[in-house]
């Protein structure tokens, strides 16, 4: 078994240029950011840092690339901050291969599970071969508009189509696989991976689904008829999402809440699983249900 062990460690990936990636338009990722630049310096790695980091983030001496760059250079890109930076950089990376690894600055993420205070301990063990990788897939999704495509985007966590104006619904008709699914009067609907299970679409009275799992789920948000439930799909399935001419001029589309485009009646946003997945890495004892008690506080006493 040691022998299988140790063949197991020659066998994983050997990280020499390190990418690092800060939060969104926070400085206070600095300190994180410099304390791995000098770790993987003294390991004798490349380090690359981030083009829209480095314009928040200028004291330092990193070499600094673009984002397409870091992706074409780098072994392994380490994300500090949270869960939605992780998303982003999933988003811009999902088509190089290269593996994430996420680092929180104090909150425990869905994704993001090293501690920056006490990270250089786990990066020994990573850097040795001791982790865990797992396979995340994103969706993609088109906006057709008129018959031709008018814009679109990656998504990790969701797709949502929903309503802009506060007081009104939109009527939504769905499609799976070219078959009539429901139409819909709502505030909107989640189209979420098992990643994104455990965000917005969990609001929404979705299931929480195990991450390897290759499906999709439909929520609504707010419908009006109580019928109409989380629907769960397959993940190799074409989502078509009609705007229908009713309720007209208060519709859009967010994907992880990040970026948007406004949507008028007859529009179809088609949403499918994108070709492409994401490697993250974890440490060597990661649980994904030791992530779900600690965010989502189960088993604790509820009165004290």
């Amino acid at each position: 078994m040691a022998e299988k062990n140790n063949t197991e460690k020659q066998q994983k990936k050997k990280f020499e240029t390190i990418g690092l990636i800060g939060k969104y338009a926070d400085p206070s990722a600095g300190d994180a950011l410099v304390s791995l630049h000098e770790y993987f310096s003294t390991n004798n790695c490349d380090v690359l840092l981030d083009e829209s980091t480095a314009a928040v983030f200028s004291d330092h001496s990193m070499q600094v690339v673009s984002r397409t760059q870091l992706g074409q250079q780098c072994d392994l890109i380490i994300i500090v901050g949270g869960d939605g930076s992780l998303l982003s950089a999933a988003r811009s990376l999902v088509g190089f291969g290269v593996p994430l690894l996420g680092v929180n600055l104090g909150h425990l993420g869905f994704l993001v599970d090293l501690c920056a205070i006490d990270v250089n301990k786990s990066l020994d063990s990573i850097m040795q071969g001791e982790y865990t990788e797992e396979k995340r897939y994103l969706i993609i999704s088109e906006i057709e508009r008129d018959g031709d495509y008018f814009g679109g985007g990656n998504a990790f966590n969701d797709v949502v189509i929903h309503k802009t104006d506060v007081a009104r619904m939109i009527e939504i008709e769905t499609y799976i696989d070219d078959k009539f699914m429901h139409t819909m009067h709502a505030d909107g609907l989640i189209v979420a991976t098992p990643t994104g299970s455990t965000a917005y679409s969990l609001s929404g009275g979705g299931p929480i689904l195990y991450p390897s799992l290759n499906v999709m789920e439909l929520v609504p948000i707010c419908p009006h008829t109580m019928s109409n439930r989380p629907v769960v799909v397959s993940g190799d399935s074409e989502i078509d999402v009609v705007v229908s001419d009713h309720f007209s001029n208060n519709a859009q589309v967010t994907y992880d809440g990040q970026i948007n485009f406004n949507l008028k009646p007859g529009d179809h946003v088609k949403i499918m699983r994108h070709p492409k997945s994401i490697t993250i890495l974890h440490p060597k004892d990661y649980d994904y249900f030791d992530i779900l008690r600690a965010k989502l506080h189960w088993g604790e006493k509820l009165r004290k």
